[in-house]
C-alpha cells in the first residue's frame, strides 16, 4: 500500500506536468495559426489534446480488450482503436465551417464502417462462430473510448471560439483537475474518516465519508478554476466540479465492475501506481460528455 501510494505521489505529478504541457502547447499552437488557416480568423485548436488522444487509446483499447475476454467478448483491437481514433479526429475537425454539413453523416459512417469492418473481418477468416460476440466487442470499445473521447476534444474545439484559447484550454485542465482532486480527496478522506463502505462488493476501499471529502475538493478546485473561462461564475465552478467529481467517481466504479469480471486488480501495468492507461482514463472520459452538456447549460453556448 505505501509503496502503491509513493509511485502515485512522484508518477502523479510528473503525468500532470507532461498533460499540462502538452496543453500549453497546443494553446500555442492555435494562437500562432489564428488566421492562417483556412477556419476564418481562429486558429487551429486542440491539435496538441488530440494528438494526446491518438496516443492514448490504442493501448487502452488493448486494456479494455483484455478485461472484455473475461466474458468471451474479443473485439479487433486494430478495427477498434482506428474507430476510436476517428471519432477524435471527427470531433477536431467539427471546427472547420467546410466540414459541419458532413459532421453528422459522417459521425455515423464511423460507427457503421466499425461494425461493418468486424463483419468483414469475420468473414475473412471463414467463420460465423461467435461473429456476434466480435462485432458487438468491438462497436461497443469504439464507443466507450472513443464515442467519450469525442466530447473531451469536443469540449476543446468547440468551445473556442466562446470561452477563447486559454478559456476552452482551462475547461480541459478544469475537468482533469476536477476528476484527479475527487481521487485525492476521497482517498485521503477515507483513510482518515471512512467508516461507512459506498460499495464494498464491488470497491471495498471506497468510503461515503471519502467520496463527500473527495467531491467538496472538486468543488473548490471547479470555483478556482472558474476566474480562468469567460462567463463562468464561482458557484458554477463549484457545481460543476461537484457534479463532474462525482460522475468521475462513477467512472472509476465502472471500471471496477469490469475488472471484478476480469478478475484483475488493474487494467495493466504500463503506469507505476495507477495500473494502466485505463485505469486514468476512465474517470475524465465519463466526465467529459457531462461536462459539455453543464457548461452548454451554464453559458447557453452549444
Amino acid at each position: 500500500m505505501e509503496q502503491a501510494l509513493r509511485n502515485r505521489l512522484t508518477f502523479g505529478p510528473i503525468m500532470l506536468a507532461l498533460v499540462l504541457a502538452l496543453l500549453w502547447l497546443d494553446c500555442a499552437m492555435e494562437r500562432w495559426t489564428a488566421g492562417r488557416i483556412g477556419n476564418g480568423s481562429a486558429g487551429l485548436a486542440g491539435a496538441g489534446l488530440l494528438a494526446l488522444l491518438l496516443i492514448i487509446l490504442p493501448p487502452a483499447i488493448l486494456e479494455l480488450a483484455r478485461l472484455f475476454a473475461a466474458e468471451r467478448m474479443q473485439p479487433y483491437r486494430f478495427i477498434a482503436a482506428a474507430g476510436s481514433g476517428a471519432l477524435a479526429v471527427h470531433a477536431f475537425l467539427t471546427q472547420f465551417v467546410k466540414f459541419k454539413e458532413y459532421a453528422a453523416s459522417s459521425l455515423a459512417f464511423i460507427i457503421v464502417f466499425v461494425m461493418l469492418f468486424a463483419a468483414l473481418r469475420r468473414a475473412w477468416v471463414r467463420q460465423t462462430h461467435e461473429a456476434i460476440v466480435h462485432m458487438a466487442g468491438t462497436v461497443l470499445a469504439t464507443l466507450y473510448l472513443g464515442g467519450l473521447a469525442w466530447f473531451l476534444m469536443a469540449l476543446r474545439v468547440k468551445r473556442s471560439a466562446h470561452e477563447g484559447v486559454q478559456g476552452s484550454t482551462m475547461l480541459i485542465v478544469m475537468v482533469l483537475l476536477v476528476v484527479k482532486f475527487t481521487d485525492i480527496g476521497a482517498y485521503f478522506g477515507g483513510r482518515l474518516l471512512g467508516r461507512h463502505k459506498l460499495i464494498f462488493w464491488l470497491s471495498p476501499g471506497k468510503t461515503w465519508e471519502g467520496l463527500g471529502l473527495g467531491m467538496l475538493a472538486a468543488g473548490a478546485v471547479g470555483a478556482a478554476c472558474s476566474m480562468w473561462i469567460a462567463h463562468f461564475r464561482w458557484w458554477q465552478g463549484l457545481i460543476f466540479g461537484i457534479v463532474i467529481g462525482g460522475i468521475g467517481q462513477l467512472g472509476d466504479l465502472l471500471e471496477s465492475l469490469m475488472k471484478r469480471d476480469a478478475d484483475v486488480k488493474d487494467s495493466g501495468a504500463l503506469i507505476p501506481g495507477f495500473g494502466g492507461v485505463l485505469d486514468v482514463i476512465d474517470s475524465p472520459l465519463l466526465a467529459a460528455p457531462f461536462a459539455y452538456l453543464l457548461l452548454s447549460v451554464f453559458t447557453g453556448a452549444r
